[in-house]
């Protein structure tokens, strides 16, 4: 009977454990402008949120946020950066200066979601410096923390990039999202959902192609 009881002890206790560590109270989206994009005349985009979705509420950051409140029962702390710019120059790219709010946030779970504006990689030598420059970023966003990492590929598959982004998912413990089916199907880019009058903002997974990559993300999770 007492063995019993401390049978019934450890598991309550791994229980625990478990449900905390799949408890996220801040939650750290590094992307592009499918994760968030100021408004911009000459494109004709009006919105603040992940490009060519209808709604910011309908984004996959928002989507993903939304999905974690109702799986925890509380609403994590968020914080959202567009790094394109880290993407189009990270060789040599300064992550301590331009990115400390994010460094110094701590996130308990971070989602990075980059690759499609990393210009074309030629060689092996350009893979093999966008996964080191990915690797130093999340590293430092890691710290001496184990935050759960997400890191999901390009949706405008490319081999090249999604190998490099692969590669420095693996080198520090995170979990990557593979996404390369969604940008075959149409359905899932803007265009078929609204009559963008820009290219650009119609190349972008629109609601149901962001509805996709929040459901990739979250079944990373095991939620």
């Amino acid at each position: 009977m007492i063995r019993l009881h401390f049978i019934l002890v450890l598991l309550a206790c791994f229980i625990t454990q478990a449900s905390a560590q799949s408890s996220y109270r801040k939650v750290l989206f590094l992307g592009n402008s499918i994760t968030k994009h100021g408004p911009k005349a000459d494109i004709d985009w009006s919105g603040n949120w992940g490009m060519a979705a209808s709604a910011e509420v309908k984004d996959y950051v928002h989507l993903v946020t939304k999905a974690l409140t109702e799986k925890q029962g509380a609403t994590p702390e968020v914080l959202v950066k567009n790094i394109a710019d880290f993407e189009r120059a990270y060789a040599g790219y300064d992550i301590a200066a331009k990115l400390k709010e994010a460094v110094d946030f701590q996130a308990d779970l971070i989602i990075l979601a980059i690759g499609e504006n990393v210009p074309g990689l030629k060689v092996p030598e350009d893979r093999a410096k966008l996964q080191e420059s990915v690797t130093k970023l999340l590293t430092m966003l890691k710290g001496d923390r184990k935050p759960t990492i997400l890191v999901r590929s390009c949706f405008w598959a490319n081999a090249a990039k999604d190998e490099a982004l692969r590669g420095a998912c693996a080198a520090v413990g995170g979990i990557h999202v593979d996404i390369s089916a969604l940008g075959k199907d149409e359905k899932n880019y803007g265009r078929s959902e609204g009559p963008y009058k820009h290219a650009g903002v119609a190349n972008h997974p629109g609601d149901a192609g962001m509805a996709a990559i929040a459901r990739a993300l979250m079944e990373a999770l095991g939620k």
